[in-house]
């Protein structure tokens, strides 16, 4: 026998419902998209020598899986970006919790993190190269760049917005940082986490491909740069629709972690 009322129930029709009009309406927009960049395609309203069309990126797409090139090149991209999303986590996460606990040290490189997360990375391409040289640690040291700095300051900025309530009500029964830390401030900053965890894995998709465009042989990036080298527009635009697939799942897989949380929590 259920024990959810009616109006629990009804509740929970509604929430599926608008589940289902979102997905749908995702759906319906990728679709309409995509026939109207045929169309304009075929009967020449854009030019589809320098935009591609639908049906010859999805030729494209046979031709690498036929050639055993496609999940090559995929599995490469995705290999790095986890890599560089976990790297860049835990380093983000030990970097806060350190800064949050060592409140001058914060005041004293709080400028520096602005200052290192608002450079341009690109422009260190080539001392990167020469740093760590041209193979997947620059690839890797290149994301670690874009995505750590922003993880950091996400991750400290939301540490420093724990309600001073809690911390004040554990202090008052002689807590000691680390049951500050694992009682109050970590349990009230989850959500802040995991959208860290969100721009992290979205900024760690850059880096790599950015990475991959300087100095990698084989990946997604090597995909589109190899393309604009010999004018192959269909390659080129192929590797975006890619990319765009491969990143609303990495960023769907975190949505659902993040989810999930939220229900074990009963947020």
């Amino acid at each position: 026998m259920s024990t959810y009322s009616k109006e629990h129930k009804l509740y929970l029709q509604k929430q599926k419902k608008e589940k289902r009009l979102v997905t749908i309406s995702r759906l319906m927009i990728v679709i309409l998209f995509l026939v109207i960049w045929e169309l304009l395609s075929k009967y020449n309203v854009i030019n589809s020598f320098l935009s591609s069309r639908p049906s010859e990126v999805l030729k494209t797409i046979i031709t690498l899986w036929q050639e055993n090139t496609l999940f090559m090149h995929i599995g490469i991209t995705i290999y790095e970006v986890l890599l560089s999303f976990a790297i860049a986590t835990i380093i983000g996460f030990v970097v806060a919790t350190i800064l949050w606990r060592y409140e001058i040290l914060a005041k004293i490189i709080d400028p520096f993190l602005t200052i290192l997360n608002s450079l341009p990375k690109v422009a260190l391409g080539p001392l990167i190269i020469i740093w760590v040289g041209a193979s997947i640690n620059s690839i890797i040291f290149m994301s670690l760049l874009i995505s750590t700095f922003i993880t950091i300051i996400t991750i400290y900025q939301g540490f420093k917005k724990t309600p001073t309530t809690y911390i004040t009500l554990l202090k008052t029964m002689n807590a000691n940082n680390i049951q500050i830390f694992t009682k109050a401030v970590l349990p009230s900053n989850i959500p802040t986490i995991l959208n860290a965890l969100k721009i992290n894995i979205s900024m760690s998709l850059i880096g790599v491909i950015m990475g991959e465009l300087l100095v990698s042989k084989s990946g997604l990036g090597y995909l589109i740069m190899y393309g604009s080298q010999v004018f192959n527009i269909n390659m080129v635009i192929t590797g975006v629709v890619i990319l765009g697939i491969i990143s609303y799942i990495m960023y769907f897989l975190v949505e659902y972690l993040e989810n999930y949380i939220k229900r074990k929590r009963g947020l």
